[in-house]
């Protein structure tokens, strides 16, 4: 039974670097939303592949309101921490060919300004999403799924 309440407590308290990585991730999408909401549209809608049907205003924007609610998330909803995990994942997952976009076209938005800057934050993204599944306990949560059944 000892085991049992030990294992709960280490699934239920997150390690201070756990907490520190997800606060910040959280931070991060919050500031970025903002910032696709108002001072950094113009360096956003850059980054919109022209290949998108949709109007690059609305990406830009609609992007900039999942990353307030992601960033929100992460930091404060406690309860859904694993669903915010992959769902920031995802997400991640999802804005990548805006990245690929900027690097194959040479466009330059927030600092980007050659093609070496561009290449080298392409591996950034991974590191993004590896980062969100850990600090929010989603990917030991499912490993934790596939060994119980």
């Amino acid at each position: 039974m000892s085991q049992v309440m030990s294992q709960d407590v280490a699934v239920a308290r997150p390690s201070l670097l756990k907490t520190l990585a997800r606060i910040w991730l959280g931070a991060s999408l919050l500031l970025a939303g903002a910032g696709h909401l108002t001072w950094a549209r113009t360096e956003f809608l850059a980054q919109v592949p022209k290949w998108v049907p949709l109007d690059a205003d609305f990406v830009v924007l609609a992007s900039g309101v999942v990353e307030l609610v992601l960033g929100a998330a992460l930091i404060f909803a406690r309860r859904l921490r694993t669903q915010a995990g992959w769902a920031a994942a995802a997400f991640f997952v999802a804005i990548f060919p805006g990245n690929i976009s900027q690097y194959v076209h040479g466009i330059s938005a927030f600092g980007l300004d050659t093609d070496r800057a561009r290449f080298i934050r392409l591996f950034f993204q991974p590191v993004l999403v590896a980062c969100a599944l850990w600090s929010t306990g989603a990917w030991a949560a499912y490993r934790a799924s596939k060994r119980s059944k």
